[in-house]
């Protein structure tokens, strides 16, 4: 007798099998579809940074979005296995390397995507924490790479780190926004930090010059 898939992350449901049908390969392209919906993130033109991209349903949307006029580079450890169009690249490597010079191939982005989660253990602690690291190491990419004006789009898990991931976008963003788009299935603590209009930040101050030598002494 066959078991009842019990793992709701692998029964496909109404939205699983819409994506499938528009030809994307996750349902979580929903998740994107709403929070550009209510952020008016994505637009012709845009330079965007897709961040642990497989299996691409971001990437697909985006490069929808932003038209043949747009740039994406999107950037996963796994293969990317859609078809992006012409003015998009997709490359095999680590999304978070910020000496990756790969990462900078169409910087500065305007738009900046990480819908990176970690392989659970089942440790909510630990995953809790996983995530974290994910998000506020993306959150530095973007730091590093957008354009003043750009945006920021990261998720995490809901956990005690969560208002340190909110102050760190407000100390880079103007305005930052807690999304939990409608086709989160419910048992998950997955929401999406956005933050939009980049501060014109200050370069780092220069390092001092060395101290001088001092003037040898005549005999």
């Amino acid at each position: 007798m066959n078991r009842r898939n019990k793992n709701p992350y692998k029964r496909p449901d109404a939205k699983t099998r819409q994506a499938k049908a528009e030809g994307y390969p996750a349902r979580s392209v929903y998740k994107l579809e709403e929070i550009d919906r209510r952020t008016r993130l994505l637009r012709a033109g845009q330079r965007v940074l897709d961040l642990g991209a497989a299996p691409g349903s971001w990437s697909m949307y985006a490069a929808q979005r932003i038209g043949q006029n747009g740039k994406l580079l999107a950037v996963d450890l796994s293969p990317i296995n859609v078809s992006l169009g012409p003015s998009s690249q997709a490359i095999q490597g680590d999304a978070l390397a910020l000496d990756n010079a790969d990462l900078a191939l169409f910087a500065p982005y305007d738009v900046v995507l990480s819908d990176m989660a970690p392989a659970t253990t089942g440790s909510k602690l630990a995953d809790q924490a996983r995530s974290f690291d994910l998000f506020m190491r993306a959150a530095a990419v973007a730091r590093e790479l957008l354009a003043p004006g750009g945006a920021f789009v990261g998720k995490l898990f809901m956990s005690d780190d969560f208002p340190k991931a909110k102050a760190a976008l407000q100390q880079t963003f103007t305005e930052v926004r807690v999304i939990r788009p409608e086709g989160t299935r419910s048992v998950s603590s997955e929401v999406f930090l956005v933050g939009l209009r980049k501060k014109k930040l200050d370069p780092p101050a220069p390092a001092p010059p060395p101290p001088a030598a001092p003037s040898p002494t005549g005999g």
